[in-house]
Order: C-alpha cells, then structure tokens, then sequence
C-alpha cells in the first residue's frame, strides 16, 4: 500500500486503553496546533478479547524486522505445559516503527493456514508503537502439532522510507475448563463468534469442541478434498484489495466513459464469489477497508485507525450444502474470484482456509444439493457529466442454496441465503480538487440447519457505509472530512425461539487539513478524529469511545 498524494486515487489491534497505562486523556489546552514529530501510540476502540480464569502458557510465534519483501520463517511447537485441549487462545502482535513510512499489509501463515492478516500505522519521526489481539481458537486444529511459520510485511526502506517495521507475535493457550467437553450429536456445533460477525452465545457447547476437527488449505490454490465424513464446511477469505493500484480503492471506480483516473468497465460494484466446481456456492459484500494512507489524508489515522484497518477479518461462507458433493473422496475445484474485477487488473487478494468438522462416529457421511437457485446480478452505474461529474451505482445479488447429509443422528439440512446491495454516488470536478463519495453496502445472510430436534437459524445483516470528501484548495491545502462504519446485528434462534442476539456499531469520522507537497515540517496540519465502538447483545455491553486532536488523545471513554 502507498500514502500517495494524488487526487485521483483518494489514497491511502486492540490495544490497552491509556487510561490503564498510567495515561490520562489531554484536556484541550494542552493539544499542539498542529502535528508534530511525535504523537499517541495507535488505539481502537473494540474490545479487547476476552480470557478465560484458567492456566496460561506463551509461545512466540514470530520475531522480526521487516525492511523489504523477503518474509520471516521459522518454526511453531505448541506448549507441552498447557496440553493439547485450550478453551482459548488470544493471538497478539506487538510492533513498533520510527522515522518515515508507508502504510503496508501483513500476513502470518503456520502450516500454511492464514491466520492473521494486517496492515500497520505510518510512524512518527520519534517512533510509535501499537498492539493487535485476535482470537485464533478456531485454528486450534492446526496448533496442536509442530508446524513451519512465515510471516510476511511487505516493506521498503532506503534513504527517505526510513522506517523499519518491527514486531513480534505470541499465542497464549488457556487450558480447557472442561477437558472432557463432548461434541453434541444433536445440533450442528458453531464457529465461536465474538463480535457481532463473530457471535458468542450462553448455549453452545464449550471449547474445545465448538472449534472444527480439521484446518485445510487448497492445493495449487484451487484443488480442495475433504474428509468422507464431513458434516459441516466453513470457508473463509481473507479478500483484501491493496497494492497502491485501482483495486485499492475498488469504491471510487468509474466506468470508461467517464473522465476519472481510475476506470473500471462496470464500476464500483464489487462481489466476493466461491464456486465449487465451477458452481456459485457463496456470494459476500466485501468490506471497504481503508489503510492508514487511505482518502490522501495520513493525519486522519495517525492515532484512530480505520475499522477493521489492523484485526482484517475473513469473509466467512457455509458451503455444508454441497458437503454431499464434496465427501466423495475425490480433489474438487474451488475457486474464488472478485466480480468487477477489470481482466488482468492485480490489486486483490484472496488466500482461503477451509474449516471441517466431522462426524465420528460415521466413516462416510452422504448427501446431495437439493436447492440451488442463483439470483440476476444487478450493476449498474451511470455516468452524468457536469461541473461535478458524477458517477450513480446501484448493485444487488441474491442466492440460496440447500444441502442434505445423512449423518449419525439423521438427516440434517442446511440452507444457506445471502443477499447484498450497492449504492453509492461519487462525484467530482475537473482535474479532480474535489472527489466525494457517499456509498452503502448490505450483507444479509440467513442459515438454517434442521435435522433432529428443533431448528437452528442464525441470521446477520451487516451494513458498511462510507461518506466522504477530499477537497483541494487554496495554498495547496488539502482537506478530508470522512465518516465511516461498520454496523451488523446478528440473532439466533431454535425452533423460531431467539436464544441470542448481538448489536454492533462501530463508526470513525475524522476531518484533518494540511499543506501537500511540501516538507513534513512545513505541512502545518491539524485534525481530529474519533472512533465509537458499541456492541450490545445477550453476551454483554462494550461502548468506548476514543478522540484524537493533532495526535493527542483527547477523550478515551468506557460508558459500559
């Protein structure tokens, strides 16, 4: 990724409050009038992972110096002290950075399984540090036996990028509460989710057995076999678009006939799609990441990243209804790709993990598709010239799909329904001094699963919204004023009867000025950002709110 200045592209972790690090919030007498060489280490607002009151072991992962392209290898043995069966284990990376840098986008691999992808802060001169936890206890199957590591961000360092990233990342194990925790054999056991996309609920069966029995990755990237006695399959796509090209910034493409920097043949609209053996079994909106260099505006993210920008989380597809199909024994095709794409344009990642669950007490367990049903495409986006050229786009999809399997406690279906939208206006003025945005993205997904006893319904409605304009003017100053979000409620329900629920609304706005192309020093920048991170649900409330002026933490609140 780059922090470039350039008009056309409007480019572009959890960490310890610093209420708790001894650090107390600036009253506004004591912020600076602008920028200067240092400022308050990156925070968000999202809460911090939760831990369970059990023994802990550590076990460093990676330890690294990033200043070029070549990625970090080594080795991963798990903790002998804490045994082989965790009700959690908590991912964190610490890093730190000083001098001059571009934002860039990380990956950390173990066995081959993706479990972490990131991007980092730009520093100060005098350096910065920031801290990313997530929960990996998904990835418990890949953990338990000795695996290789590698690592990668992406850096360059000579005479003007000076900064040489630096982290370190560790895993902490707790061990199980329940080390005879059994595998229900009546409802389908569930991902631990917990955020509002990662919904944690007071009724599923305890860790370790809520987490997949295997962790697979595709071979040569498209060929995936999973076990005969496969009773529920997870995808997840860490889809990101990056790369200091177009596809970073996918939101503010126009169609060729209009007069725009960054074209692409059907604009904006952009769809994460899977299909197994060539047929469409998972549809997603993807999420409009923006990077800490992101709308041409480094000083809206020195301290309050975007959402999402350091913890990026993977789009997740049930593909249980073509478990049928894919037990038979043999490799199938699995394949994902991005619709919008121009043909030929780089810019997209899409690394896929494949989580399992099995049946144990069935060699083979059988199945067929019984509803397949993919819905039109919708895109389309005019283009209407003006003294504000302006781009309108209107996206939509829908597809259901529903499978059967026949497993040791009897037929079970799963039904799948997801549904996305897009609209968004863009517009702006010749030679580009003014580029604005406004655009809404909806994901609504439902999952059934019906077998014996009563139904299990799980539903999500997730929203992305962005509104935002760049404004070029007078003296070379350049202004950003931008608002996004990231909103989602999830309900669970057995037999129509709602056992759970979760409510999040995380929402960043900021507004920061300065003077471009010229020395840092001469820059004079001013801006405020915020970010307000409220989760309510049946599982708790977390609503913390954090203001940054000139990179100074100004307001750092918990109202939970």
């Amino acid at each position: 990724m780059t922090s470039r200045i350039i008009m056309s592209m409007l480019t572009g972790a959890t960490l310890l409050m610093s209420t708790l690090l001894g650090a107390s919030p600036a009253h506004a007498a004591d912020v600076p009038a602008e920028f200067g060489s240092d400022w308050h280490d990156p925070v968000t607002a999202a809460p911090p992972v939760p831990r369970p009151d059990t023994r802990s072991c550590e076990v460093t992962v990676a330890e690294a110096q990033f200043r070029d392209f070549t990625p970090y290898r080594g080795a991963y043995s798990p903790p002998e002290e804490c045994g082989d069966s965790w009700s959690k284990v908590v991912l964190r990376l610490d890093g730190k950075v000083k001098g001059r840098q571009y934002d860039r986008l990380g990956y950390l691999h173990v066995g081959g399984v993706e479990i972490l992808r990131t991007s980092t802060p730009q520093p100060s001169p005098d350096g910065i540090e920031w801290s990313v936890e997530k929960d990996v206890t998904r990835y418990s199957p890949t953990l338990r036996s000795p695996q290789s590591v590698e690592m990668l961000i992406g850096n360059v360092v000579d005479d003007t990028y000076t900064g040489i990233i630096d982290v370190k990342v560790t895993l902490t194990f707790y061990t199980a509460q329940k080390s005879t925790a059994q595998k229900s054999t009546v409802e389908r056991p569930t991902v631990e989710k917990p955020t509002a996309d990662q919904l944690t609920t007071e009724n599923r069966t305890p860790p370790p057995a809520d987490t997949p029995d295997r962790i697979l990755t595709l071979t040569d990237g498209t060929t995936l076999t999973t076990p005969r006695n496969s009773e529920r399959i997870v995808a997840e796509v860490y889809a990101t678009g990056s790369g200091g090209g177009c596809e970073e910034y996918w939101y503010l493409t126009v169609p060729g006939s209009a007069p725009y920097s960054c074209q692409a043949d059907n604009g904006p609209y952009r769809e994460v799609q899977i299909k197994v053996d060539g047929q469409l079994a998972g549809i997603a909106a993807p999420f409009p990441t923006v990077w800490t260099g992101g709308w041409s505006n480094p000083f809206l993210w020195y301290v309050v990243p975007g959402p999402r920008a350091f913890d990026i989380k993977p789009i997740e597809y049930d593909l249980t209804p073509f478990a049928g199909l894919l037990n038979d024994g043999r490799p199938h095709r699995v394949e994902v790709s991005v619709v919008g794409l121009p043909e030929g344009r780089p810019g997209w990642s899409t690394p896929v993990n494949v989580l399992v669950w099995q049946d144990d007490k069935r060699e083979r367990v059988t199945g067929g598709l019984a509803v397949h049903h993919a819905g039109e495409l919708v895109n389309s986006s005019t283009y209407t010239p003006g003294s504000q050229h302006r781009v309108d786009t209107e996206g939509a999809h829908r597809l259901t799909v529903s499978g059967y399997l026949d497993t040791s406690h009897g037929r079970v279906t799963t039904t799948v329904s997801r549904s996305l939208t897009n609209s968004s206006v863009h517009r702006w003025t010749d030679g580009e001094t003014m580029d604005a945005l406004d655009a809404t993205w909806t994901d609504r997904e439902t999952i059934t699963v019906d077998g014996r006893g009563p139904a299990i319904t799980e539903r999500a409605h997730r929203t992305y919204t962005m509104d935002g304009t760049t404004t070029l003017g007078a003296a070379d100053r350049l202004r950003t004023v931008l608002t996004l979000g990231d909103r989602a409620t999830v309900a669970e329900s057995r037999g129509g009867r709602r056992t759970a629920w979760s409510r999040l609304d995380d929402t960043y706005t900021g507004d920061a000025t300065y003077t471009i192309n010229v020395p840092r020093d001469q820059r004079h920048a001013v801006g405020t950002t915020s970010e307000r991170y409220r989760l309510y649900g049946s599982s708790g409330c977390h609503d913390h709110s954090l203001t940054a002026v000139q990179g100074v933490l100004t307001e750092d609140r918990l109202r939970c």
